[in-house]
């Protein structure tokens, strides 16, 4: 059986067709006529999907939404809707809808929703699967570092075994016991220099060596009789440790550390000694081994295709990998929404700060800006690094970078969005152009040449604003071909500044004009070059205004030639902006000034300047108003170029275009 996914629908036709269709493409399907039902349903078997009908009676399809990812934030809700929800449609998006698909449902559409609620699925699961066996990884490689310490660090816990020792001189079998279970070779030697006990290890290792010399088993290197460890213990009465290296049985040589403890009697003198020798080479195996599985490990990290960052309780970097500092750059030490969002403040309802809190993996989807000003959405998925009394001390952060997939999504969401507001503005357009007519009718009828003319100039008005949303809608879903000429740019500056200026009055702003007169003539299509530079003029007005600290505001506007390109300037004493709006500012759809902008206005403009083979370039800072540097060439690139039999031709539309 496929995955399990849960219909909600109060109509029951449809939830018979998606019980239909979802069954064939291999999915176990449940279904639901009510939010009630369709939560005691979900609490039982858990489904992975949900498909979720907007307006039902009772718990509508919002709470219910609200309701499931609270309990189980992993479920991805695809939301059904009517052509007159869009609104709800986007509030869904909000609260964290997978996508959305409208009624009646296209199953091509719905299987692409699925697909996409699918592949998160996937990835949430790699991304879990990746966090756990880098877990289980450095737990086994920081089992097998803490055996090799305590083998090679034999010598501290001898004072402790000769405490033992003592009291297990009488009776020796025990110690023997005792000793047998020690992982090194343990031998005890008399004040002859004999060997009067060893543990098993020592004699698979090296043979019954019971009663030979102490120092039989070191070979010449170890520097003969004198040099044997077991006499300087019972000259010195102290224990020592040296390196040396033991002949096997079987002819081979192994290096040791080897460490000695006196065994003293009642009368405090030394009656035998205890020596204990750790395997060099096996410690050294098995520091390479784990040198070898750190070097996969950092490989491993350095090579995931994701951001992953190690932070600290203060969200400092403490470790990050090669693609993180590629596209983020180093950022060690500095706290992680100074690197990843350019914030002097942590970002809210951060997923690190939860895990550190509860102890448990959380997840998030948030915009970066890379250290080359890119956007980027990422899927971050965290998890808890504990020491050895299970303390929380850091947290691993891992991001897959998702924006191919949002930009689809916000595309068509973008595309509901436009399509939902072109309707209304349409709807409003036809409703003044069926007055207009009827006013020219009426006219006609009557013979009245001024409400002939007054019906026409309405007519005319409509028609216009058809036409700049036309231009509009053309910017956004295609490039225009510029309509391109030789222009006169001090008479466009200066139209530009007429068309602007009037809405400056009652607002206790001044403007100024500084033109250059040497300027000359670029070639352009002024009519939307006009409107982009219009907008932004507008915007200057807007920063103004918002602007409440001042009484009297200024606004400079002027042009000037640099370098063979024609420079505009805009510059007010406005709100001024922060860094992330100055990033998103040319963003599709961003806009700072909340339901009053369409967050269409300054992206038509970029792309209308960029067209032109130009830039723009913004300084700003909050309270300090903004600069806005116009950049374009006198003559148009080839590229841009629309041939001029094609505009002979009427290919292009003609027009000025509307942004505001």
């Amino acid at each position: 059986m496929g995955e399990t996914i849960l219909v909600v629908d109060d109509e029951e036709g449809i939830r018979k067709l998606m019980d239909i269709t979802l069954s064939d493409m291999g999915y176990s399907v449940h279904t639901a006529e009510n939010g009630e039902s369709a939560l005691a349903i979900f609490r039982r078997i858990h489904p992975p999907i949900v498909l979720l009908d907007i307006r039902m009676p009772g718990m509508d399809g919002i709470e219910l939404l609200r309701t499931m990812k609270a309990e189980q934030p992993d479920t991805e809700v695809v939301m059904i809707t009517g052509h007159g929800d869009l609104d709800l449609a986007i509030k869904s998006i909000k609260y964290e809808a997978t996508d959305f698909v409208t009624k009646p449902i296209n199953m091509d559409i719905l299987e692409i929703a699925l697909k996409r609620a699918k592949e998160k699925i996937s990835t949430r699961h790699q991304l879990r699967e990746y966090t756990e066996n880098l877990e289980n990884l450095v737990r086994e490689k920081s089992e097998r570092l803490v055996r090799a310490e305590r083998l090679a660090a034999v010598g501290q816990v001898v004072e402790a075994i000769t405490s033992s020792t003592k009291n297990m001189a009488e009776d020796l079998d025990v110690g023997i016991k005792f000793f047998n279970e020690m992982p090194c070779l343990v031998s005890i030697h008399n004040r002859d220099l004999k060997v009067v006990a060893t543990n098993q290890l020592f004699k698979e290792r090296l043979g019954d060596k019971i009663g030979s010399d102490s120092c039989e088993i070191y070979t010449e290197g170890a520097g003969g009789r004198e040099e044997c460890p077991a006499l300087r213990t019972f000259e010195t009465g102290k224990g020592v440790r040296s390196r040396e290296t033991i002949r096997k049985s079987n002819g081979e040589e192994m290096p040791v550390i080897v460490h000695t403890a006196p065994i003293t009697g009642g009368d405090s003198d030394v009656e035998l000694v205890l020596e204990i020798s750790a395997d060099v080479s096996e410690v050294q195996r098995l520091q390479e081994e784990l040198r070898t599985t750190q070097r996969r490990y950092q490989q491993l990290f350095d090579e995931a295709p994701c951001y992953i960052t190690v932070q600290d309780r203060d969200l400092r970097l403490m470790a990050v990998n090669r693609q993180f500092k590629e596209d983020f750059g180093d950022g060690m030490g500095s706290h992680c929404y100074e690197v990843y969002r350019h914030r002097n403040t942590p970002c809210p309802n951060c997923p690190v700060a939860d895990t550190f809190e509860d102890g448990e993996s959380h997840q998030s989807e948030i915009v970066v800006t890379s250290k080359k000003g890119e956007q980027n959405n990422v899927l971050i998925w965290t998890a808890p690094i504990r020491d050895a009394e299970g303390r929380i001390v850091q947290v691993m952060e891992m991001s897959t970078n998702i924006t191919q997939l949002r930009k689809l999504q916000d595309h068509l969401t973008s595309l509901g969005l436009l399509i939902g507001s072109i309707s209304h503005g349409v709807k409003g357009l036809l409703t003044g152009l069926d007055g207009a007519i009827y006013r020219v009718e009426l006219g006609l009828k009557k013979k009245n040449m001024e409400q002939i003319e007054s019906g026409w100039d309405v007519v005319r008005l409509m028609v216009d604003r058809i036409r700049n949303m036309v231009l509009d809608i053309l910017y956004f879903a295609k490039k225009r071909d510029l309509k391109w000429e030789r222009v006169d740019v001090l008479s466009l500056a200066r139209d530009v500044a007429a068309t602007v200026e009037p809405k400056m009055g009652g607002h206790e702003i001044e403007f100024v004009r500084d033109f250059d007169p040497s300027v000359g003539q670029f070639e352009v299509d002024p009519g939307v070059v006009s409107s982009a530079l219009i907008n932004i003029l507008e915007n200057a007005v807007d920063a103004c205004i918002e602007n409440g600290s001042k009484e009297r505001h200024k606004i400079m506007f002027g042009v000037k030639e640099e370098d063979n390109e024609i420079v505009f300037h805009v510059k007010d004493d406005g709100i001024g902006m922060d860094r992330d709006t100055r990033e998103n500012m040319f963003t599709l759809f961003f806009s700072s000034k909340g339901t009053r902008g369409t967050g269409l206005g300054l992206f038509i403009s970029n792309q209308i300047i960029q067209q032109h083979g130009g830039a723009i370039k913004v300084d700003s800072e909050p309270g300090q108003g903004s600069h806005f540097y116009i950049r374009m060439p006198k003559t148009l690139p080839e590229g841009a170029k629309t041939p001029k039999s094609e505009i002979d031709n009427g290919v292009t539309v003609d027009g000025p275009l509307s942004v505001s």
